[in-house]
Parts: C-alpha cells; structure tokens; sequence
C-alpha cells in the first residue's frame, strides 16, 4: 500500500528512539546490577486509518513497546507524538484527557475484564468519567447499541465475564475500546488465545470498525497470516529493535532482512505441493539483559561477517518507505535472497 506525499508528512502517531529498561536488582541490599533491553531505541510511525503490525518472536519486546506508546509503562526514553503531544511528557490530567483518544486491546480476554462488574458498567464507566454519558443509565444504553455493533446481543449488559466464551470477552473488549471513538488503538495479540474459527470472526470484526470509525491500529502479533490479512504496513523486531519496516505488498514479496525472510520461510503452507526450503538459525535468542554487540541478529545470522559483530548497522532505505537495519545494504538495494546467497558462498 502507497502512502499519498500528504499522508506521508502527517502520521497519526510518529516514535521516535523509544526505550524501556527493566531493571535487575540482585543480592541482600539489592543493588542494581543491569538492565533488561525490552525496547531499545526503536523508531516508526503510524498513518491515519492505518494498521501497522508488529512482529517477531516472543520476547523481542512487541507487547513491551505496546504499553510505552500508551504510556500503561513508563518509557526510560524517546518520544511518542500523537495529536500533536508527546505523550511521555504529558501531566497526569493531561494524560487522562488523552487516553479517550487512544485504546488497547488486551491480549487475554479472561482478565482483562474486571469479574465484579456487569458488562454495561464494563463498557459503560468510561463513558461517564470521559463526559460522553450524562450518567451510568443513559452510558447502559450505549453500551447496548455498543455489544450489537460487536456482534452480541443488547440484554448482556447485565451479565458478568464469567457467563461468557472468550470470543465473546474479546468481542466485550472491543466494545469497551471503541466506546469512546478513539484515534488509535494498539490490539495486543487480540486473538492469540482465541480458536482459529473465533479469530477470523473477530479479524473480520476489528477490520469493519476500523473503516467505520476510521481508526489506526498498532496489531501486535506472532501470527504471519494474521499479519498478512490485516496490515498496511510491518514492523519486525528483533531482540527489542527494529529489524525492518516496509508496507504489507514489500515484506511478503520482497522481504530484505536475513531476519525477515527466516519467519516467512517458517510459515505453513496450505498447498502440500508448493514446497519452501527453511532457514534454519542457529543458537537461541540471546537474553535482551545482556544482548550481543553490533548488529543484534549477527550471532543467529547465515550472512554475518566481521563487520556484523563490530558496529550498530544503519536504517537502509531500499525502497520507497522500506527501510532495512543490515549491514548487507550498505550502498545496495537489490534484494539479497538468504538461501541463494548461503549457497554461493558455500559454492565459493
């Protein structure tokens, strides 16, 4: 998907080097001995009406990024620009103010609801203190009008989360997040816990009000199929940075990182017919406390080469709005296909 040159020049929500430590304390008087790199400098930006997916495996930091854009956890660094403020800096009321305009979807539907409330004082509460509904009556019937548009019947207003399946807790969840018609919403691996039949339902679901509302969503995921059917644009992480960034049609088709192109080449197919060689990696993910020097990939990598373990590699555009973070493109922007590269040089 192209960007329009006016789209370009305004995003919606524009990161820029965020940050999140963890610390780690250790011994009798616990002293701080080292951090935790979840997010470590990580910059991109998020259109209007538009859906970027975050990707990689567990532990490369998605969710941890997620909870800093919002602000749920404190970032240690970085900004994060959205309406025009940057959210790390805002004041407590300010930020209350702001949290109308910007949503999550919890990745677990079982308790990201609170068990002692009915569904209407779920959904309904924030409508209140955000001044939509004069009063927890009138916020009912809009949280009636909200469950039908989710697929749910209007006299669930006064049932609890346990008297529901998970997909209909989610379909609850999204409900309460597109209650106070907000901007931007970060969905936080939203259908990983649900059953593949339920996650094409509520895909379908989020994909619908998206073009009804006209939201942004941040989709933090595992799942590459997911990705491909809900995305704009993608962001791959690695180990708590940004491996590569490129729209939807790029990363599918011509995916530039050693990294990248790994999780693609693990994903099934369903012709049994059209085979696809794996690139194997090495070795495990090296722990974000303490992470390798350079190029963060380069002890897994099949191309790594001196330089690789020596220096931070720089943010390569290849491609209109594809950016690749490798060494391999420095001065290049033709695709370097992993296997076919691993085989000329064996060759050599």
């Amino acid at each position: 998907m192209t960007r329009p040159q006016s789209e370009r020049t305004e995003p919606l929500v524009k990161v820029r080097g965020l940050k999140k430590y963890f610390p780690i304390f250790k011994g009798f008087f616990r002293q701080r001995v080292g951090d935790v790199k979840a997010v470590d400098g990580i910059s991109f930006d998020i259109m209007p009406a538009e859906t970027v997916a975050m990707v990689g495996e567990s532990g490369c930091g998605k969710t941890t990024a997620g909870r800093s854009l919002l602000r749920l956890i404190e970032p240690n660094a970085g900004t994060v620009h959205f309406r025009g403020k940057n959210i790390p800096d805002l004041a407590p009321e300010e930020l209350r103010k702001m949290r109308r305009y910007m949503q999550i979807i919890f990745q677990d539907p079982y308790s990201s609801l609170n068990p002692r409330q009915t569904i209407g004082q779920i959904i309904g509460t924030p409508l209140v203190l955000h001044g939509l509904a004069k009063n927890q009556r009138e916020a009912e019937g809009m949280a009636k009008e909200l469950l039908e548009k989710v697929g749910l019947q209007a006299r669930y207003t006064s049932r609890y989360p346990h008297e529901f399946s998970g997909g209909q807790r989610q379909r609850i969840g999204i409900a309460r997040a597109v209650a106070l018609n907000p901007d931007f919403i970060v969905c936080d691996e939203a259908v990983s816990a649900l059953d593949v039949s339920v996650q094409a339902q509520v895909l379908n679901l989020l994909l619908d009000l998206k073009d009804e509302y006209n939201l942004s969503y941040l989709f933090i995921t595992h799942d590459l199929s997911v990705v491909r059917h809900v995305s704009d644009r993608v962001v791959v992480m690695y180990l708590g940075q940004v491996a590569e960034n490129a729209p939807n049609k790029a990363i599918f088709s011509k995916p530039r990182h050693p990294y990248t192109q790994a999780l693609l080449s693990a994903v099934p197919r369903a012709d049994p017919r059209r085979k696809r060689q794996r690139i194997m990696l090495p070795g495990d993910v090296p722990k974000p406390s303490n992470p390798p020097s350079g190029c963060r990939f380069h002890t897994r990598c099949p191309l790594a080469e001196a330089r690789c373990s020596q220096a931070v590699p720089d943010a390569h555009e290849v491609g209109e709005d594809h950016i690749v973070v490798c060494h391999l493109y420095d001065g290049r922007t033709e695709p370097i296909d992993v296997l076919e590269e691993m085989a000329r040089r064996k060759g050599a």
